[in-house]
This record gives C-alpha cells, sequence and structure tokens, in this order.
C-alpha cells in the first residue's frame, strides 16, 4: 500500500512599512501592502484551491483527505483583510477530511533561541485552531519544517502531539527512504513524518519547468512515480507551500487541473489511498530511528539554517530581537509584546539573505525590499523604536505587577 499524505503550508507575513531612523511612529507594518497581497493571493490561490479541494472531497466520498497548517498571522489577515478565505477553510474543516496542525503562531524560530517564547506561540496556535476549525491538532510542524532531536524531546515533553512533520534530508537518511514512519532518538511516543523531497518539489518547484527531462508533468505520470513506492513504502508525503497553487505555479501552467485529475488516478489503483497525518501515524509502526543532532529545515539546497542564519546581519537582528525579550514582557503592554511577536515572524529574516545563484533566486522573489541590507536596516530600525517605547514604559512606571503575557 503506498498512502498519499498531502500537508500545505499558508502563510503570510505583517511585512514591514519603510522605516528610517528619524521615524518615530508605533505603527510598523505596511496595511496596504499586507492587505494587497493577502487579497491577491486569495483570488490567486486560496479561494480557487479551497473550491477544488472541496470539490475533490466531495466527489471521492471523504477518500481524498488532505492537511494544512495555517499560522496565526495568516489567520489574523483573512479576518481582517478577507474573511471569505476563512470561511472557505471552515467549510473544509466540517467535511471531516482536512486535518489542521499546529505550529508556532508567528511562525518564528524561537525553538532556536527562546523555549518559553516557543511554548507559548505554540499554546496559542493551539487555541486558535481550536476557535476557528474546532479541531484539536495532534501532529506538529515547527516552521519551515525546523527540526533537531532536541525540538522533538521538547515536544514530546508537551504530551499535546502524537507526530512531528520534518524534512527527510539524504545525508541523514543514508539508504533508507522518507517513505516510511520514523521516531527519534530515546523517543517513547512521538513518531515522525518525513516530506519526500523529490515528489513534493515536482510539484511545488518543477512543474512549469520546461527545461525539466520530465515535463510537462501530468496526474499519470506522478501517479506511476507513487506506484512505485507499493513494497518499499507506506506513505508518500508530498509537503508544499500551498501557495504553489495558482501562485508560484500559475493557473495558465495547469496546476490546477493537474490537481483535479491527480485523486482519480492515485485511487485507481486499489492499493493507494489518502491519509491525513494523523491516519499516517495511526496505521503504521515506526521502522527505525530517524537521528538529526544538527538542525535541519525545508529551505534551499543545503536544507539547513542558512536561509534565515547565513549571514552577520541575520545573526545580528535575530540576536538583537531576542535579547529584548525580557524587557518586552516586563513592560506587561499587549501591543508591545504583540508588536515584538510580529518581529519574530521568520520571513523578516529570509528577506536579509544573501545568497545568489538559483536560491538566491528564490529569496529575491519573494523580498519586498530593494536589497537585503535595506531589510536588515528597516528591522533594526523599528527594533529601536520598540525598545525605546519599552523604556518609556519604564520611565512612567507603567508596567503591570505581572507581565501580560498573551497567550
Amino acid at each position: 500500500m503506498a498512502s498519499v499524505c498531502f500537508y500545505f503550508q499558508v502563510h503570510q507575513p505583517f511585512r514591514l512599512r519603510h522605516y528610517t531612523v528619524f521615524d518615530s511612529s508605533t505603527n510598523y507594518f505596511d496595511e496596504y501592502k499586507n492587505a494587497e497581497v493577502c487579497r491577491k493571493v486569495a483570488q490567486k490561490c486560496y479561494l480557487p484551491a479551497n473550491n477544488l479541494m472541496l470539490e475533490l472531497i466531495e466527489r471521492h466520498k471523504g477518500r481524498f483527505k488532505i492537511s494544512y497548517s495555517l499560522t496565526g498571522v495568516v489567520l489574523e489577515q483573512f479576518e481582517r483583510y478577507a474573511p471569505e478565505v476563512l470561511h472557505s477553510f471552515q467549510r473544509l474543516a466540517k467535511t471531516g477530511c482536512v486535518e489542521f496542525l499546529c505550529e508556532t503562531y508567528h511562525h518564528s524560530l524561537s525553538f532556536l533561541y527562546s523555549y518559553n517564547e516557543f511554548l507559548r506561540q505554540i499554546k496559542r496556535h493551539q487555541q486558535a485552531i481550536e476557535y476557528y476549525f474546532d479541531q484539536t491538532p495532534r501532529v506538529f510542524r515547527n516552521t519551515e519544517l525546523v527540526y533537531n532531536n532536541d525540538l522533538a524531546a521538547l515536544i514530546e515533553k508537551t504530551g499535546d502531539f502524537d507526530a512531528i512533520i520534518t524534512e527527510g534530508v539524504d545525508y541523514y537518511l543514508g539508504y533508507r527512504s522518507p517513505n516510511f514512519i520514523y521516531r527519534p532518538p530515546n523517543a517513547s511516543k512521538i513518531k515522525l513524518l518525513l516530506k519526500n523531497y523529490r515528489l513534493s518539489d515536482d510539484i511545488a518547484f518543477r512543474f512549469s519547468n520546461r527545461g525539466w527531462s520530465q515535463w510537462p508533468l501530468t496526474a499519470d505520470k506522478f501517479t506511476a512515480w507513487v506506484n512505485q513506492v507499493n513494497g518499499c513504502g507506506y506513505v508518500v508525503n508530498l509537503f508544499m507551500d500551498y501557495e504553489t497553487f495558482g501562485e508560484h505555479q500559475w493557473e495558465d501552467t495547469g496546476i490546477f487541473e493537474f490537481m483535479r485529475a491527480l485523486p482519480d488516478h492515485i485511487l485507481a489503483n486499489p492499493d493507494n489511498d489518502f491519509k491525513t497525518p494523523s491516519e499516517a501515524v495511526a496505521a503504521f509502526d515506526a521502522v527505525g530511528e530517524y537521528d538529526i543532532p544538527y538542525t535541519i529545515s525545508w529551505a534551499d539546497i543545503e536544507r539547513d539554517l542558512s536561509a534565515w542564519r547565513g549571514n552577520p546581519i541575520q545573526d545580528n537582528a535575530l540576536a538583537a530581537l531576542y535579547r529584548l525579550e525580557g524587557k518586552i514582557n516586563r513592560t506587561g503592554d499587549a501591543a508591545v509584546i504583540d508588536d515584538w511577536r510580529k518581529l519574530t515572524t521568520s520571513d523578516h529574516f529570509y528577506y536579509m539573505c544573501t545568497k545568489y545563484f538559483a536560491d538566491g533566486d528564490v529569496h529575491k522573489y519573494f523580498n519586498p525590499f530593494g536589497s537585503p541590507y535595506e531589510a536588515y536596516i528597516n528591522f533594526m530600525n523599528v527594533l529601536d523604536n520598540l525598545n525605546t517605547r519599552c523604556e518609556r514604559i519604564f520611565r512612567q512606571g507603567k508596567t503591570k505587577s505581572e507581565p501580560v503575557l498573551v497567550t
């Protein structure tokens, strides 16, 4: 049997507006740009893709299943700028064929800097998923699939999750396949679902590449690759950004028609089915350990942290941000805390990446700034103003006796 497990990441950051050293406004975020991007991607991706997924679930009478992770910051933007998108996700939730995963609310790198903040953001995201979709998430995915053995131990210690999804990295898997369930070392309960990056990237990155030897990618061709897993794997984990549909791969590439046809071809083989992550980990035992002593991610060729921590300006910005955490919390000011948490979103540091070549092209596509250095200076100007706000609160003696730590 080959079970296909689709997981889609849905995320939009609160982008910063142009903010100079002379600016004193506490309005850090570009309301116009954030609304514009959210509504544009809603029309190109979220609404048509959600309609398609609902169509497929209904057509296949519950045999087609998928999962999502929607960050807390994208949920806030849907409520504010595109409520029809939120309603369409809620319709999907009611089918019983869609699982919603848990992650850090602000799509942050907090695991690498502050376990306390990391756990607070997880708790807040759990509450958001329960509130919007009436589900209690049992599967965790960290921001950008950032993962190591320590993260597995910390997540298992919460007692809230049955599994973690992360990247299947060749140099840690060795001869083994990502199409099995694994466990972290010394874990008693938690299981790991590993992304099959080759098949995932065939859809997410190579689909419209006319220079690719397998172009054009058709549903029957892709199904043949999935069928090859039968007998040498349990589950094909297809993890990708949801914006693959209509935004990264435009509608005229045929991406929607490919997805519309795929379940028919997959289910034509009686040995195949679709499972949500929770169903996959419940159905299959772990076959061995996936030992990750050093941190991995799903980003770029290296599958490491270099997209966010690959140069001195990124390191400096991240260090300065998390040095401010204690001071931020001591203010007890909910608005200050919320602004600081929006700054923890990993995209701000992605914009500071100075990589070139193929990965660099991807970084430039997503960067709203003219250069990584402009992104860094802009971010540090905002952070400096946020620090000034903290100092002003302390001078005025307005701190609460107990900090307001919004969870």
